[in-house]
């Protein structure tokens, strides 16, 4: 059930409301048409899959999510298939590729990286650099999941990797402000249940993230090295749960 009380539906809400700024903003209405279409999609499958198996129909807070950021970092541009089929990836990566009775990747990332790769998908992350709208939001769910340590972990090493290089090309430090895809980090990077779920294992995460991604890109990858960065450290997370809950020990 969507409760406004739930960080789920406050979710919903914010990234609706933040389209529908952007479609006017942008003058944009095929964002909007192409993002139902991903919703719709995500939340339909979810519905088949949830009936087959408890002969209840129930449209999931979740699956609505998947389907919104799909709409987000796809490319208005594409054929429209290419959302159907980068929401039905993710949705089904949940129910397939599972470890100890917990999907493994992140199902958005993994719906929109497939379609990169396997359709010749293109993204736009639409709104990502509209920092002073994204950060704030993306701060208040990452401290209501309890994921600030991601966070932490990826401005940390982001700063300490880009301010370097900034410095070596002589540039000014605050240009690397400018690389950061702040939607990317602060919607999808902290999905609660992709992620670790101690302190120590989250800011490992974040960093760990910061530093694939750094050296990806600068070594010139052609795929897209956040998502599949995403991706990598989604299949590390019960080896960062496991080495941080003996941490917590000693």
């Amino acid at each position: 059930m969507f409760k406004l009380k739930s960080i789920k539906t406050q979710l919903i809400l914010y990234l609706l409301c933040f389209a529908v700024f952007l479609s006017i903003k942008d003058r944009d209405i095929a964002f909007l048409a192409t993002t139902l279409i991903a919703v719709i999609a995500s939340s339909a499958l979810e519905t088949i899959i949830l009936f087959f198996k408890t002969k209840t129909f129930k449209i999931t807070e979740s699956s609505v999510i998947t389907g919104l950021i799909v709409g987000y970092a796809l490319s208005a541009d594409n054929v429209w298939w290419n959302f159907v089929l980068a929401s039905a990836l993710g949705i089904l990566s949940k129910s397939l590729i599972r470890f100890r009775k917990k999907h493994i990747f992140n199902p958005a990332g993994f719906g929109i990286f497939l379609a990169l790769i396997l359709f010749g998908a293109s993204t736009q992350w639409k709104g990502t650099y509209l920092w002073y709208i994204v950060v704030p939001f993306g701060f208040y769910f990452a401290a209501k999941i309890r994921k600030i340590e991601i966070i932490t972990g990826y401005a940390m090493v982001s700063f300490v990797l880009f301010g370097a290089q900034a410095i070596l090309q002589n540039v000014p430090f605050w240009n690397i402000f400018g690389y950061f895809s702040y939607f990317y980090i602060f919607i999808m990077v902290i999905e609660p249940l992709t992620t670790p779920t101690r302190p120590i294992g989250k800011f490992l995460f974040g960093a760990l993230l910061a530093l694939l991604i750094f050296i990806l890109t600068e070594i010139g990858v052609k795929f897209d090295a956040e998502l599949f960065s995403l991706l990598a450290l989604n299949m590390a997370v019960p080896v960062l749960n496991k080495i941080s809950h003996k941490g917590g020990r000693t």
